[in-house]
């Protein structure tokens, strides 16, 4: 036997044995260093807010740090690529959105397949949007800026968190049903557009409920009505859309947890248990509750089927709407 031949199988046993000393670590003992939650959008929204309550009980659970890092921009879908092609090795997870796994793949081009190119760890919440005004514009109700705005078609305008948007499709489905004119303004984020709300740069914005509560409840921003079946606990005096002025209207919101492609199941499988486990955590959900989010975890088989579900039916939505984004 010659030195080449001793010297390529002392090569495979040192493979074989980093591969041993490996495997255990990552499907036992995972995980061994920080882990880093991507979030599409910046300090300050609803994203942010969830992922920051979550991410300290993660790392109370994992006994390992996990950090939320903001990656704003095109509504998500930035921090959405990031995520899709980051190491699938469980030490990058993502805190996807409606808008990035469901709303931008439909209205435009995006750089990730969203039923493809993610592993599905659990939803984390359903929560609603909400129309919201500044506290000097006159409506006080529904009808009132329905009225407004028919009496003057182009001349207000609303504000969301992105185009392609939960919020820009709740405005775009009310201003349809509405038959209303509203000039649409994205920003990058809640947070942003909250801020110019507050400053009275944009009159009208459709929020997340979370991020438009303690403007509300400081009454900086005026709510008048929420987007989903029912009101919010967090703000239980303003009514729906249906209820208030157009009946039939809905439209909401959610979020879920996934991990880049190929990540190791029993990785997966872990992170999935304690998501679920986080989210019935009794602080946590009624924080999430106190900002009129609901905990809403499910098995990554199911959050898989929502967001194929969610594909179909916000596709006819924007086709017949014909919103595109360049």
């Amino acid at each position: 036997m010659g030195d080449g031949h001793v010297t390529k199988v002392l090569a495979a046993a040192c493979a074989v044995a980093a591969l041993a000393a490996v495997t255990p670590v990552s499907a036992q003992e995972y995980p061994v260093k920080p882990v880093r939650i991507i979030i599409g959008f910046p300090p300050g929204g609803a994203t942010d807010l969830v992922a920051r309550l979550m991410a300290p009980k993660y790392s109370g659970v994992f006994k390992q740090q996990f950090i939320v890092d903001n990656r704003p921009g095109a509504n998500g879908v930035i921090g959405s690529d990031l995520a899709a092609k980051a190491a699938p090795d469980g030490y990058t997870i993502h805190l996807a959105t409606i808008g990035s796994l469901v709303l931008s793949p439909a209205t435009g081009k995006v750089p990730y397949d969203p039923l493809k190119d993610f592993a599905p760890i659990s939803q984390a919440v359903a929560l609603q949007n909400i129309f919201v005004v500044h506290p000097n514009l006159p409506p006080r109700t529904l009808k009132d800026l329905i009225a407004l705005a028919r009496a003057k078609p182009g001349a207000l305008n609303f504000a969301s968190s992105g185009t392609a948007s939960p919020g820009h499709l709740a405005g775009e489905l009310f201003k349809n049903m509405a038959k209303v004119n509203l000039v649409h303004v994205p920003y990058k984020g809640g947070g942003p557009a909250m801020i110019d709300l507050v400053a009275g740069h944009v009159e009208i914005f459709v929020a997340v409920i979370s991020t438009a509560v303690p403007q509300v409840k400081a009454r900086k921003a005026r709510a008048l009505a929420v987007t989903g079946t029912k009101r919010a606990a967090a703000l239980p005096e303003t009514p729906t859309v249906a209820e208030s002025a157009l009946k039939g209207y809905e439209a909401t919101n959610w979020y879920g947890y996934v991990a880049p492609p190929a990540t190791p199941r029993p990785i997966v499988e872990r992170l999935h248990k304690v998501t679920v486990s986080v989210l019935e955590m009794p602080d946590v959900r009624q924080a999430l509750l106190d900002q009129g989010i609901e905990a809403a975890p499910n098995t990554p088989e199911q959050f898989a089927a929502y967001i194929q579900a969610e594909t179909k039916k916000w596709a006819q939505v924007i086709k017949a709407a014909g919103i595109k984004v360049d």
